[in-house]
């Protein structure tokens, strides 16, 4: 409890303590706290940030040990966790964090141990004006796929994110250890071809999610349109849906920043998904849904693709009638039970928890909005834990008992009871024998592949949450198309 107490405020309650610890533990680093308001800078930079570290260390570790369960021949063991875990913070995580950090605070973030500073303004009003220790925690909160924001308002504050070029280096971390991964794995297998197939499959999956985001963002609500409301904000910007999006960065920049963050398991925002369109808001919500395996967080998006594609060889293999394989190890009846299982303990958490909280006064009389809308604030939630991503649909309020405690099993379930079907898998896989590749063989390199792969990821999802979704996202659009907003 001690270690999370704000010098103003004191100790926090035993549920949201219990929940932060959860959070930054499991690399999910949800907030139903104000940052700045709440936590000291001892909590925030000594306490938050070394999970930050130490939580994307892990994920990447356990990246590692599936590897080396497809990669090695006849082994006995995956590795040393403890040894995987130190060399990703020392020789990975620390030294380009510190670099991008210093890159930040060139660019006008801000990194101090200053006291918050108190001015009066040209209305006679008294502002406070928070600041602290923010460069340090900002770059590996995205670099490691955390997430979580010094400040209650994310990457949409200035002293996070101050302009465009802070914007694209944060997009641009966010990806950089996930798509990185990918490429080791094809180095590891000792076939790049491998590693470049299942890279095709992830960008196709975020060039999708972009198409249907963005259009829908700059196309905005078309009854506002109608109303002559939907004008242009500034000369760059032409229409569209700007609620909830910062003017320097507009609805491009927000949208792909949306996407990006959802489809590692970042969790930062320099926007509020709530105010996006219903499809729009879709998006982020679908893309943390499928494990967000799209390059995914650090590791976890990996070995979370690499399940589906286990799952498509074993398809692969039953349309021609022999026993699949991938990287030249047989998939036999245990892996697919271990694969099987770790699909669907994440909608069993997402959608599990969503009812109970639909149900329950004490869930909905969290929501912001009444109808689909209010439906897909707790999906969101949900689906941000269990995900292990952290954004929030800024909809809800979600500092109560309930969410506190049922979001922070959420987490945990979502990172470890995840983990281990995943490990048990690699377990398997790590001590069959290599086969060698015959004319019977699938090729899980080229483009056949690539889109059987694909396939199965839209397909597992839409049949897993199309339901939910159609009382939610998908309703409220068709909704607002015949002129009723939530």
């Amino acid at each position: 409890m001690a270690a999370f107490q704000s010098p103003a405020n004191g100790a926090v309650a035993p549920g949201l303590a219990f929940n932060t610890a959860a959070s930054f533990t499991t690399n999910t680093n949800w907030q139903a706290y104000t940052g700045e308001q709440t936590m000291s800078y001892l909590t925030q930079m000594a306490g938050l940030a070394f999970h930050n570290f130490v939580s994307a260390a892990t994920g990447i570790a356990l990246a590692v040990a599936f590897i080396r369960g497809l990669s090695r021949r006849s082994a006995q063991h995956l590795g040393n966790f403890w040894v995987d875990v130190t060399r990703c913070i020392l020789y990975i995580l620390l030294p380009i964090s510190i670099i991008g950090a210093l890159v930040l605070v060139s660019q006008g973030v801000v990194q101090n141990f200053n006291a918050y500073t108190v001015v009066h303004t040209l209305d006679g009003v008294t502002q406070t004006i928070a600041q602290g220790p923010v460069a340090s925690q900002e770059f590996i909160k995205e670099f490691g796929t955390n997430g979580g924001g010094f400040f209650n308002a994310n990457s949409a504050h200035p002293f996070e994110n101050p302009n465009v070029i802070t914007n694209m280096l944060e997009m641009l971390a966010i990806f950089a250890i996930p798509a990185g991964l990918v490429y080791m794995f094809g180095r590891m297998v000792g076939n790049t071809k491998q590693g470049w197939a299942i890279w095709y499959a992830m960008f196709a999956l975020f060039l999708l999610g972009v198409a249907v985001a963005l259009p829908m963002e700059q196309v905005g609500n078309p009854m506002l349109t109608k109303l002559g409301a939907n004008q242009a904000v500034t000369a760059q910007q032409v229409g569209g849906n700007m609620e909830g999006k910062e003017v320097r960065f507009g609805i491009a920049q927000s949208t792909l920043f949306a996407v990006i963050t959802t489809d590692a398991s970042c969790g930062a925002v320099n926007g509020f998904h709530d105010s996006y369109t219903p499809l729009g808001g879709l998006v982020p919500l679908a893309n943390i849904a499928l494990g967000e395996i799209v390059f995914g967080g650090v590791g976890s998006g990996l070995y979370g693709m690499l399940i589906f594609a286990i799952l498509a060889v074993f398809i692969a293999g039953l349309m021609v009638g022999r026993t699949p394989e991938y990287l030249g190890k047989k998939i036999e009846q245990k892996e697919m039970k271990m694969a099987a299982l770790a699909i669907l303990i994440l909608p069993a958490s997402i959608l599990g928890f969503s009812a109970i909280a639909s149900v329950l006064p004490a869930g909905t009389s969290s929501i912001l909005n009444s109808g689909p809308h209010g439906l897909s604030e707790i999906l969101y939630a949900y689906t941000s834990g269990t995900g292990n991503n952290g954004s929030a649909f800024a909809g809800l309020s979600a500092n109560t008992n309930l969410y506190n405690w049922t979001l922070s099993f959420a987490m945990l379930v979502g990172r470890f009871l995840f983990v281990i079907p995943v490990m048990a898998l690699a377990g398997s896989l790590v001590t069959k024998r290599v086969v060698p590749a015959n004319a019977g063989t699938f090729p899980t390199t080229g483009p056949l592949f690539v889109s059987l792969l694909v396939g199965v990821v839209i397909i597992v999802g839409a049949l897993t949450y199309f339901p939910a979704y159609a009382l939610g996202p998908i309703v409220e659009h068709l909704l607002m198309l015949s002129g009723k907003v939530f």
